[in-house]
């Protein structure tokens, strides 16, 4: 299966939005319009992947698009949190430099507007790879904001500056907030119609490590919260 080369499955004129991805399947000859609720070109692969399993077991490619068209988001994966509000929301495990490209690079290609991004680096791992993160941030955001993650046992602000080492370079649309949920609340806040908002680093984990302690903090559960008092106020 592939993309760009001809292959036995092949997806063409993929077109991604906020609310899903659409491409021709080009198979044995025939072609079948795909419309799936996930977003990314990671998720045509995905996709391609799981209709070929699918084929070799026998399924029909019409039942196949047929269920592929109510397919489940994947907790923390590009997961979006959606309150009825004008601008996209998405909540992301990538917490390496490659994984933090793949999703800001999707989510600048679904974004009509600006792509403003939450994430910080965990503490006790490879530090060399944060001013590379910050950089990447910088690159492909409008606007960064740059926090905690799961420090573990490091100092949080120290994590941030070399994070920061990366980012200062670049661009000066950015600012720092150690506290994981006022940068959250501030992304939202600044948010507008057509933006999307980033929060990257912790997807589907439910809890921040914090100097030895485990603290209850989920980002979609947090980015809901606030979304919600937000649209109350207006």
């Amino acid at each position: 299966y592939g993309i760009e080369k001809p292959a036995t499955l092949q997806a063409v004129d993929y077109h991604l939005t906020h609310k899903g991805t659409t491409f021709t399947l080009l198979y044995n000859g025939n072609e079948y319009k795909v419309d799936i609720p996930l977003t990314g070109k990671f998720n045509v692969y995905n996709c391609l992947a799981a209709m070929a399993i699918l084929l070799a077991e026998g399924m029909p490619m019409a039942n196949i698009c047929k269920s592929l068209a109510n397919a489940p988001q994947i907790p923390g994966r590009f997961e979006k949190v959606d309150k009825g509000q004008d601008f996209t929301v998405i909540v992301d495990y990538a917490h390496t430099p490659d994984g933090l490209e793949n999703v800001l690079v999707t989510a600048r290609e679904i974004a009509e507007k600006r792509l403003i991004t939450v994430f910080g680096c965990g503490g006790d791992r490879d530090r060399t790879k944060r001013p590379i993160m910050g950089g990447i941030a910088a690159k492909y955001s409008d606007y960064s904001i740059i926090t905690s993650d799961n420090p573990r046992t490091e100092d949080p602000m120290f994590i941030i500056g070399q994070v920061e080492e990366g980012v200062k370079p670049i661009t000066d649309q950015y600012e720092i907030d150690e506290n994981r949920r006022k940068a959250i609340e501030i992304a939202l806040k600044m948010a507008k119609k057509g933006d999307v908002v980033m929060i990257a680093g912790k997807g589907h984990e439910d809890y921040q490590l914090v100097n030895g302690e485990v603290l209850d903090f989920d980002d979609r559960k947090v980015a809901g919260e606030i979304l919600s008092e937000i649209l109350v106020k207006k």
